[in-house]
């Protein structure tokens, strides 16, 4: 009897693995166009390198030192993450490489175009799974990318273990898994396809049927009412297919994720952004107070729950046992504003005595000081507070000027705009 139960398991893990593989032959994703590597970078979270080095190695920059800097994107698909890094790190000059790992030729294919497009030597290209990693030795890694990946995985938490078994000594890891209260709707929606005979129509008739479906969902649906989840809306077939009919997908609430990651021998060292996950961000002073009390993970489990909207778990983990916090602001630090251009956001700041930021339809309106303006047009990435503070036009004490920096940082940091790096390390 156990032995014919599992055998049935077998067969069905074994379906589920084919079903997902035609799937990403048949709909690489996300879907992209090498020819627009011309016109622009695709950028995000996590495994920016200047947010990786703030978050996952405490403000340290990874590939400097000497050593070639190893870097592991698994579950590659076509390409943003891989290429992302491949450009950073050769725009630093750094001696890196890294490794995309997928199993699927059609993805493989679209991003060996945008390394070709972009003349990028610095990436290889491996087909397997990330369960294959330790039996093909390519490890270790000093920085693993794994993100929308374990969530379509049978085993999940097999799936971060093999990852975190071919992390280098003082290594980290980037991730996402998909969050549970923000794809309200979705998992209704796939429950109902898979009613509907989904599964049973060959590829093509299950996009039609879902467009349809779609099509006839009513003003009171939940994913209808979802305005968060938007691929089945702007990603095409591919996005539409991976959101609605995907054979494996699952979600995990904050809760879970932590346990997700101690399953693996990990310690979450930061949520992406910040503010999102702090209840601070959505409750008053009164019950703010009572929140500032729970423990970090408790209080990033109240914001979920308060927030509503978070449909993805982004965050950055290292080995338990071996805590790597965010930086502290420092005389020496260098602030690096991520993605954003310091005098713009001077200008802004000074015009309107503020700056509001949008995040998932949240807006945060953040005040500032009278110094903000002159600190925000000089982050340059280089320069450290110590020299911002000594080219300011009026003369300022340092204690004044840690304020106005900390009050600065403690608020654009938290919507992960402004960041840190240690200076570099003494030869």
């Amino acid at each position: 009897m156990q032995t014919a139960r599992r055998a049935r398991r077998r067969r069905a893990v074994n379906a589920g693995g084919a079903a997902v593989g035609a799937q990403y032959e048949a709909w690489p994703y996300p879907a992209r166009d090498p020819r627009d590597e011309a016109r622009r970078l695709v950028a995000g979270s996590p495994s920016h390198f200047d947010e990786l080095v703030h978050y996952a190695f405490g403000g340290n920059d990874p590939a400097e030192g000497g050593a070639r800097f190893r870097v592991l994107v698994a579950g590659g698909g076509t390409g943003d993450a891989a290429i992302m890094l491949a450009q950073q790190l050769a725009d630093r000059g750094a001696d890196a490489l890294v490794t995309w790992l997928d199993l699927s030729r059609a993805a493989m294919r679209i991003a060996q175009a945008r390394a070709r497009a972009r003349r990028l030597r610095n990436i290889r290209f491996v087909r397997a799974s990330l369960l294959e990693i330790g039996a093909r030795g390519l490890g270790p890694f000093d920085y693993i990318d794994c993100c929308g990946v374990l969530h379509h995985l049978e085993d999940p938490a097999a799936g971060l273990r093999a990852l975190a078994a071919a992390l280098a000594d003082g290594g980290a890891m980037g991730l996402m898994v998909y969050g549970a209260l923000g794809r309200a709707g979705v998992y209704d929606a796939q429950q109902a396809l898979r009613l509907l005979g989904a599964g049973a129509e060959a590829p093509k008739e299950r996009l039609a049927l879902a467009r349809r479906f779609l099509d006839a969902l009513p003003p009171g649906n939940r994913l209808r009412r979802n305005p968060w989840v938007a691929d089945h809306l702007q990603g095409g077939d591919a996005g539409l297919y991976d959101l609605l009919l995907h054979a494996r997908d699952r979600a995990y609430a904050v809760p879970e994720t932590f346990a997700l990651a101690r399953a693996a021998g990990l310690d979450i060292a930061a949520f992406i952004e910040p503010v999102r996950y702090d209840p601070a961000s959505w409750l008053g002073d009164d019950l703010g107070a009572r929140a500032a009390r729970l423990s970090w993970p408790d209080r990033c489990a109240l914001a979920e729950l308060v927030a509503g909207n978070i449909k993805r778990h982004v965050f950055y983990a290292v080995p338990a046992g071996a805590p790597r916090r965010p930086p502290e602001p420092r005389m020496d630090s260098i602030p690096v504003l991520r993605g954003f251009d310091g005098g713009a956001l001077a200008r802004e700041a000074a015009a309107a005595g503020a700056l509001s930021v949008e995040l998932e339809g949240s807006r945060f309106r953040y005040r500032f000081g009278p110094l903000a303006p002159a600190i925000l047009s000089r982050i340059d990435g280089k320069r450290s507070l110590a020299a911002i503070r000594a080219g300011l036009a009026a003369p300022c004490g340092e204690a004044e000027f840690e304020a106005a920096f900390a009050d600065l940082y403690g608020k654009l940091n938290g919507a992960n705009i402004l960041l840190l790096r240690n200076p570099p390390a003494r030869a």
